[in-house]
């Protein structure tokens, strides 16, 4: 099984991109699936004596879920704690990370657009998903695909993934 990771900050677009690209690509060969999808609660783990099995629990439940297909995943994951600290499954042969990463600018502009109930409600809430931003983007070269969608439609990006993805 190959492994996609979609991954970047909150806004970055992980979700909207999980969407156009599971129209795409159809699901024949492959499973596009988020991580808040699985239906594991980061909150039933949290101050736990098991808080950093989630990650693991979650990324076997979507390889479960992808039933054997190349498995396209969109998740907040660090790709520091992915290869460092998580259990990845037999199953997984390789690993490409894909970062979206707008400009800081435009992550600020879309987590302040969300509804108050998604928790984005101060600029001190925002700061550390900016510093998250950055942080891929000081290390773009590190990653399988990097992409700065700050300017890019979702059928542009959603395009040039594809592309990627079936050419791997």
């Amino acid at each position: 099984m190959k492994l996609y990771i979609i991954t970047g900050c909150c806004g970055s677009g992980k979700s909207t991109m999980k969407d156009a690209l599971a129209a795409l690509l159809g699901n024949e060969k492959y499973a596009c699936i988020d991580c808040d999808e699985v239906g594991l609660n980061w909150w039933d783990y949290k101050g736990t004596d098991h808080e950093s099995k989630y990650k693991d629990d979650t990324m076997a439940r979507a390889v479960e879920m992808a039933a054997g297909k190349d498995l396209v995943f969109v998740s907040c994951i660090n790709p520091q704690d992915y290869m460092s600290l998580q259990v990845i499954p037999e199953c997984i042969e390789t690993t490409n990370f894909i970062v979206l990463c707008p400009a800081d600018e435009e992550i600020v502009k879309r987590l302040k657009a969300r509804p108050a109930e998604r928790g984005f409600t101060s600029d001190e809430i925002i700061a550390p998903h900016v510093e998250f931003n950055r942080w891929f983007r000081r290390n773009k070269g590190k990653f399988s695909m990097f992409i700065d969608n700050t300017e890019q439609t979702v059928e542009e990006t959603a395009k040039l993934i594809e592309k990627f993805i079936t050419r791997s």
